[in-house]
Order: structure tokens, then C-alpha cells, then sequence
């Protein structure tokens, strides 16, 4: 069913909308999930111990707070562009290539198909989104102030000359794609038939949605807590690994940050000298998914691992229930 010129540009106009919405809250999100708070002493260049002095947020709101204070409504909406690109890009191919009679921003499901024509369908869109996801944390936890038009120059400082040489290696990321994989494979093959089991009104429009058993809703709802015990720190983990830049250097190992050569003169918020949050120095890179969560764990400590959980709770039920 093809949608006439006014259904699109209602859909347009309800996507710009949802955007000044999401896009904030995603913002204070990546940067709670990826700042960097070691609970022991560090070395300093002289082999001495120092405390950490980076910033110490302990929940998704004080990490709102911070971001208002410190970059403003600005600093809120670092990351617009490439999450309106991404966004955007996606409907319109949706719009042409798909029968999508009824396109809605912020959900869309995958064509009919089998369990693992479904998984396969998930994994493509993952390996086409994933460049846009690195690029949207990237210029989100960035202390550089990135202009909405200058897409050449935001670039050059959110991708190391190795990654802008060669934009493949981004999926050769230590860790990254293993974790974007485990995830597709717990929602999709676990939860996706789980969902199917216990809850087939609201799967199947031809069922009334009132129809649905308590203590099935109820198996549901445990079945989903679980899930986020393991969902939850392969967000977080994901996050991190997006965020770490790949280079090519002889002095440093295959993931460190190259010293020289990838710069970019850029300004960085004003009114203070104080960092949004905390990163761990690129010197010392994560060097896969087992890596990265056995450091967090033992630098930062375990519930570093759990932030902003509801977050994957509340997004796991309004899936489960919509």
C-alpha cells in the first residue's frame, strides 16, 4: 500500500518530533553508560599513586543534571545529526523497498519469516547500522563541539586516520560485533519464541490483545528480568567498545590511539575546564568482550556493569506488551 503525500509528510514531521524527544535521552544514556569511574588509585607518569580525578556520577539523572550544567541544551543534542541521518535513511528505504502500509517512527519489526530468517534479517541491519552507531557515541562523549553542517570535519575528529583510510576496521572493533551478536541472539532466538509461547494475542493480530493470561504475562515479565541480567552489561559493554578508537601504529598495540597526526583544531564547551565525563586513556585499550567486562568489573566494579538497567527493562516491556 503505497501512503499519499500527506501520510509522509506526517510521518516526517512525527519522526522530527520523536527525535527532539530521544535524541537527549540517548545522549545522557551513552555517556552515563560510558563514563569511566576506577575505584582504586592510579599511576601517575612517575609510577605514584593518585586518586582518580574524573567526574563520579551514580545514576542516569545526576548524569542529565551534569550534562545541562556543564554543555547546556547544545550539549544535549550532541549526536542529532547522524542519529537524523540514520533515522531518516532507514524509513526512506523502508518506504521504497518494503510493503509497510502503516510505518512507525522508533518501531519496526522485521518481515515475516522464519526464527532464523528473522536472526539473519537482524544481523544485516546490525553490520549496515553499526558504522552509524560508533559515529553517534563517538560525537556524543566527544568534549569537542561538532557543527550539525560540518560533516568533513567531524569526521576527521571522530575517526583516526586509520578508520577514515580504511572504514572497515570499525567492525573489527576488539569486542564489538561479538557483543552486538550475543545481543541479537538473546532477543531473537530466546526471548523472540518465549514472546510467541506465552503471549500469542499480542503477537498475532488476529487474536484479541485482551486475551492474554495473567500468569503467562507474569512467567513473561521473570523470563525478561533475567534476560537484562545479561542484556544490561552487554549494552554497557558495547558502549565502551564503540567509543574506543582503532589505529594502525607500530608504537602501540592494534587498538591504541595514535599521538600525532590525529588531531583536529575544534572548541570544546565553554564556561569551564571540568570534562562531561570521565574516558579511559586509549594507551590502554580494551582488547575484546571478555576484556572489557573483566575490567570493568575489577577497575570500577561490577554494578558499573548494571547502569541504567531499567533502561533494558522498560525497553524490554514496552516491546513485550505493544
Amino acid at each position: 500500500m503505497l501512503l499519499g503525500f500527506f501520510d509522509i509528510i506526517v510521518l516526517f514531521l512525527s519522526i522530527g518530533i520523536s527525535l527532539l524527544i530521544v535524541v537527549p535521552l540517548t545522549g545522557v544514556l551513552v555517556r552515563f553508560r560510558a563514563n569511566y569511574n576506577p575505584k582504586a588509585l592510579q599511576l601517575d607518569a612517575e609510577g605514584g599513586a593518585a586518586p582518580h580525578t574524573g567526574p563520579v556520577i551514580n545514576s542516569y539523572f545526576s548524569m542529565m543534571t551534569r550534562v545541562w550544567r556543564l554543555e547546556g541544551i547544545s550539549g544535549l543534542y550532541k549526536g542529532l545529526m547522524p542519529t537524523a541521518i540514520s533515522t531518516f535513511s532507514v524509513t526512506i528505504l523502508l518506504l521504497i523497498f518494503m510493503e509497510t502500509p502503516k510505518p512507525r517512527h522508533g518501531r519496526y519489526r522485521a518481515p515475516e519469516a522464519s526464527l532464523l530468517g528473522t536472526f539473519a534479517y537482524s544481523i544485516g541491519m546490525m553490520l549496515v547500522a553499526l558504522p552509524t552507531a560508533v559515529i553517534t557515541y563517538r560525537s556524543i562523549t566527544t568534549p569537542h563541539k561538532l557543527g550539525y553542517l560540518e560533516l568533513s570535519k567531524s569526521l576527521r575528529v571522530l575517526l583516526t586516520p586509520t578508520e577514515r583510510k580504511k572504514p572497515w576496521i570499525l567492525y573489527l572493533t576488539p569486542g564489538l560485533l561479538a557483543a552486538e551478536v550475543l545481543h541479537i541472539i538473546i532477543v531473537i532466538l530466546i526471548l523472540s519464541p518465549l514472546h510467541r509461547l506465552l503471549l500469542p494475542a499480542v503477537v498475532n493480530p488476529e487474536l484479541d490483545p485482551t486475551d492474554i493470561s495473567v500468569w503467562k504475562a507474569a512467567v513473561y515479565f521473570v523470563i525478561l528480568a533475567f534476560a537484562t541480567i545479561i542484556v544490561a552489561p552487554l549494552e554497557v559493554i558495547a558502549t565502551r567498545l564503540a567509543i574506543q578508537r582503532n589505529h594502525a601504529s607500530s608504537e602501540y598495540n592494534s587498538v591504541a590511539q595514535e599521538v600525532e597526526g590525529d588531531g583536529e583544531e575544534t572548541v570544546e564547551y565553554s564556561g569551564t575546564d571540568e570534562d562531561v565525563i570521565g574516558l579511559r586513556h586509549e594507551g590502554d585499550p580494551y582488547t575484546g568482550l571478555v576484556d572489557c567486562a573483566k575490567r570493568i568489573v575489577d577497575e570500577e566494579g561490577i554494578m558499573t556493569l548494571y547502569r541504567a538497567w531499567w533502561v533494558t527493562l522498560l525497553g524490554g516491556l514496552a516491546s513485550a506488551f505493544t
